[in-house]
């Protein structure tokens, strides 16, 4: 093939560009036309042939229409082709062809092979990027582009933008690049046109039917003129000029990036980079003066045009930044335009609920504004606003001080979304109007409501770390914090008017939040002794301490005060963050979980009226129905696993952090603890403590598997630690519970905590030492100082039995119970102790299966029955009530108190034959004997013994197993003494061995 000219080679490439395969080459467009366009505008051009003369003396065509036009040394200036969907390898090549062609003005491999007309009817989709040959823009292209960005034109009328002759004067008085005062009153005149017209005048503005080679780029822009915000259905704002204008403005703002994106490198430097800056500019400062109210006679301060934008996510990218970076350093303008957005967002939200996903919208918008940041200082704008408003911090204006945290501050709707009924009964209405539901859709159900509620907690999380993270709020964000915990302080008493303190599902939302913030706290920046410095953040001085009383406390306080040294150091936010995480767990978890089993055991005492006392009362049904509905938003706000394993996790914080108090030299690796108790440990409040126990006591029975994980090794270790150093603690009660918490952990009660009875029980802390220590509390809780003293023992040692039970079954542990046996004075009171509970128990069990006999006799014999008065009926009713419960109580006590009684004397005898012992025992064993074997045993028959856990078989072969272990003459003299009493056709073959054996 023959060398082409460069002339050939420009036509060529022309005519692939300019216009598709097939279409009239005798077009206006085509490229000869185009050609011939260019000369003719190059006759009227000035000697020099710049473009601003051209502009000047030359007509401009319809913005449409882009001339396509030749320098004076021939080398094309300007060609542009028609926009649609852009094509990344069309970018690619075109892109090489311009730096090419800028080395010279022919290359014949490139330029012939690749640029041949033909090829276009092959590959049509390559001609949609514009491309310049020549990256410097002339004034009428900048000019072109500007109108094509605001949609207007100073000269013809036409259906693609709209026509404002009073533009020409600034267009032709644009010099040296600026073209400020051209945009500027371009924005002005359009914004106008909107506000006085009848009905919005963009909307008459038509793109061509289709890409015509008279407007190779105009057309596609054309086509995204008409104002095409749409917004979410929920969101739709009620129509305004104001709604008009801020739509315009943001089309505008786009069609600067189309603008960008088509021709990259020739919008990246002067003069076009400049006008595109400009333009945006104007775009972002007209949006704003329009949020302001300058276009509106009745502006409100509440509401914002923007807010829609926000919520359907229809705004540019960058956009939002952009707006705070240009009005961040005008603060009166920064908060007229931002503080009604935020207010909006306030209201929006507090009137939706989990019932729908509407809430994500303003949840994700505050977000959104909250993580903008400004430059120099990197400093987060919104956050600085939000801190600024009067309700951010609302002061107290009832005795509701807790709810009006919640209802009334800005952050308070954000964080009281939830799933509990007596929050919000939609949710209930929603989710749980049906009476019956299945397993499966209950599961289904509430795993879509825990991720909700996640969802919710993430997002509120960011908010509030945005909050920390700026040095400007972090100060108000902890006094908000620190206010919302102090205003509902009261959430931790056992009787609270829930009227008056914040709702569970906002509590447990910050203590999500809070603990989000805490987990990437290192336990070396806590300071111990930050609960007792003059400027914590949390108030102890009302709380029970371990191992110390309030005047104790206040005394080593004012002691080291005076000594000039005081132990703290300065406040950091580890060690205020965490004990405000702490506190609020306190405030929140704590009681839920108590409030959710005191529903439970509600329900159980309801449904078993119901079912005594069948149709006499219908109102009681359809009460247990609202609690079973309550009951079920329970269940997926409380038993979610995604938050008791964050739960979890900071309590081992917790678990770690008083270890270190009690013990700052081992962490509670070693034992024993010092004798000495560190004040820091001692003058802390104990709910520190017993918030873990209630915490394990919830979960072990309704989500045991949250356990599973490895950190609970903290949590098991701090209980051997503290059960094995009772010093530490002046409670009893609440070694008390710790002991719950390891009874709850028996394969007996829960089977599923297995795995972490075995971790504790085979720990190698309380392999040494957990078994003396338990024995000793057996015999220490004969007294607590309480009233209820008598009677909260018998509950105690219950559980003690029963982990003793699985401790002696561990032979390492079975050692230490012969050891202490050995020993001699502890393991004597604690086998008086034994003698004591096993002889009330039984007594009190027997009388009370009397009682019950008798009872059920007389209702057996309807004659005799009713012949008592109504009222004794009723009191004889009530009694056997009461005496059932009794019963069943005391037998199960009873049970194990024998049980124990009997394992014990198989391996240990001489502690149960010592003679300051012996002629009890003897004593008691024989007189149950008698009980059970005598001639009156049949008053101890009952109807439905095993309801009330009565075995008199088991019970008698225990006590004659008894007999058998501690083999002497005194116990088989006082049954040969006493076998004329018993009743000869009773006797089992456990009895006859013991008299055989006489």
């Amino acid at each position: 093939m023959s060398e082409l000219t460069p002339d050939e080679i420009r036509r060529r490439r022309l005519a692939r560009l300019a216009a598709p395969a097939g279409e009239n080459k005798d077009a206006q467009g085509s490229p000869a036309a185009a050609k011939g366009q260019g000369e003719g505008q190059s006759k009227a051009a000035t000697p020099s042939g710049s473009a601003t003369a051209v502009a000047a003396s030359t007509p401009k065509a319809s913005v449409s229409s882009l001339p396509i036009k030749e320098s004076q040394d021939g080398a094309c200036q300007d060609v542009e082709m028609v926009t649609g969907s852009q094509s990344q390898r069309s970018v690619v090549e075109m892109d090489t062809d311009i730096e090419k062609s800028s080395q010279s003005q022919v290359d014949v491999d490139s330029g012939i092979e690749n640029m041949e007309v033909e090829e276009a009817d092959v590959r049509p989709d390559k001609r949609k990027r514009d491309v310049s040959f020549g990256t410097e823009a002339t004034e009428e292209q900048v000019k072109n582009a500007v109108c094509r960005v605001f949609l207007a034109t100073w000269e013809e009328e036409s259906e693609e933008c709209l026509c404002i002759p009073d533009l020409a004067q600034a267009a032709l008085s644009t010099s040296d690049g600026n073209y400020s005062a051209l945009i500027n009153q371009m924005v002005m005149e359009v914004c106008l046109r909107i506000l006085n017209s009848a009905s919005n005048p963009l909307l008459c503005i038509k793109a061509p039917p289709a890409v015509s080679s008279t407007s190779p780029r105009g057309a596609s822009f054309m086509a995204e003129a008409a104002p095409k915000r749409e917004f979410a259905e929920k969101f739709q704002p009620p129509p305004s000029k104001e709604l008009d204008l801020i739509s315009y403005l943001l089309d505008c703002y786009e069609r600067i990036s189309t603008e960008e994106r088509t021709a990259p490198k020739r919008s990246s430097i002067p003069p076009m980079s400049d006008a595109l800056a400009e333009a945006r500019n104007q775009c972002v400062t007209s949006t704003a003066l329009v949020l302001r109210g300058a276009f509106s006679q009745n502006r409100s301060s509440c509401t914002s045009e923007l807010v829609p934008f926000l919520l359907s996510h229809n705004l540019p990218r960058v956009f939002l930044p952009e707006l705070v970076q240009k009005l961040w350093q005008d603060r009166q303008a920064f908060t007229e335009v931002f503080a009604p957005i935020l207010h909006s967002l306030h209201r929006q939200i507090g009137v939706l609920a989990l019932d729908s996903e509407e809430y994500r919208e303003p949840l994700c918008a505050l977000v959104e504004l909250c993580e903008i940041k400004s430059d120099p200082r990197n400093c987060r704008p919104i956050c600085t606003l939000m801190t600024q408003q009067s309700n951010f911090f609302p002061e107290a204006l009832s005795q509701a001080a807790g709810m009006e945290m919640e209802k009334l501050s800005l952050l308070g709707p954000f964080l009281s979304l939830s799933v509990f009924a007596e929050d919000n009964t939609r949710v209930v209405e929603k989710f749980f109007s049906g009476h019956q539901m299945t397993s499966d859709n209950l599961k289904i159900v509430n795993q879509s409501l825990q991720h909700s509620m996640e969802y919710v907690r993430q997002e509120c999380y960011k908010v509030i770390h945005s909050l920390l993270v700026h040095t400007d709020t972090r100060e108000l964000t902890m006094n908000f914090i620190t206010e919302l915990l102090t205003r509902n302080n009261k959430r931790s008493q056992i009787q609270v008017d829930e009227r008056v303190v914040a709702g569970d599902g906002f509590m447990l939302n910050v203590m999500s939040v809070l603990e989000m913030l805490s987990f990437k706290i290192l336990l070396d920046k806590i300071d111990p002794f930050y609960p007792f410095h003059p400027k914590a953040r949390v108030c102890v001085t009302s709380e029970s301490r371990f191992s110390c009383t309030s005047q104790q406390a206040e005394s080593w306080l004012d002691k080291i005060q005076k000594e000039g040294s005081p132990p703290w150091g300065e406040i950091n936010f580890s060690s205020e963050c965490f004990y405000l995480t702490l506190h609020c767990h306190h405030l929140a978890i704590i009681p839920i979980m108590r409030k959710y089993q005191r529903r439970i055991r509600a329900i159980r005492d309801l449904q078993r009226m119901i079912d005594e006392m069948e149709g006499n009362h219908p109102q009681w049904k359809s009460q247990v129905q609202r609690l079973q509905k309550g009951k079920l938003c329970a269940d997926a706000g409380v038993l979610d696993q995604t938050m008791m394993c964050r739960v979890l996790k900071f309590y081992t914080q917790v678990a770690q952090f008083l270890l270190r108090a009690a013990d700052p030299k081992n962490k509670g690796s070693v034992l024993p603890l010092p004798t000495e108790v560190p004040m820091q440990f001692s003058a802390l409040p104990e709910f520190y403590l017993e918030d873990i126990t209630d915490f394990l006591l919830f979960v072990l029975p309704y989500m045991p598997d949250v356990l599973a994980d490895p950190g609970t090794g903290s949590i098991i270790q701090l209980l051997i630690v503290m059960m094995c150093s009772q010093n530490y603690m002046r409670n009893p009660y609440l070694l008390a519970k710790m002991v719950e918490v390891i009874f709850v952990m028996q394969p007996m009660v829960q089977p599923k905590a297995i795995k972490i009875n075995q971790a504790l029980l085979m720990h190698e802390l309380a392999l040494g030492y957990l078994t003396p220590s338990l024995m000793q509390f057996y015999v220490d809780v004969e007294s607590t100082g309480a009233s209820s003293e008598f009677y909260d023992k018998f509950t105690i040692r219950y559980h003690l039995a029963i982990i003793f039970k699985s401790m002696w079954a561990i032979p390492k542990h079975q050692t230490h119970f012969i050891q202490e046996a050995d020993n001699g004075k502890q393991f004597t009171r604690f086998v008086n102790m034994l003698i004591n509970d096993m002889t009330f128990l039984l007594d009190e069990s027997l009388d009370s299966l009397k009682r019950i006999h008798e009872v059920q006799d007389l209702m057996d014999n309807q004659a005799q029955w009713n012949a008592v008065p109504r009222d004794q009926q009723q009191q004889k009713q009530r009694q056997l009530s009461m005496d059932e419960r009794q019963c069943r109580s005391y037998l199960t006590l009873a049970t194990e108190t024998v049980e124990m009684f009997h394992y014990l004397t198989d391996k240990i005898k001489k502690p149960f034959l010592a003679e300051s012992l012996v002629d009890r025992l003897a004593a008691m064993l024989d007189f149950n004997l008698q009980q059970l074997c005598g001639r009156k045993c049949k008053d101890l028959k009952v109807k439905n013994p095993g309801k009330y856990g009565w075995e008199p078989k088991k019970l008698l072969n225990t006590l004659t197993d008894i007999y058998l272990h501690l083999d002497c003459d005194l116990f088989l003299t006082a049954i040969a003494a006493d076998e004329r009493s018993y009743s000869k056709e009773l006797f089992d073959d456990a009895i006859t061995r013991v008299i055989n054996k006489v």
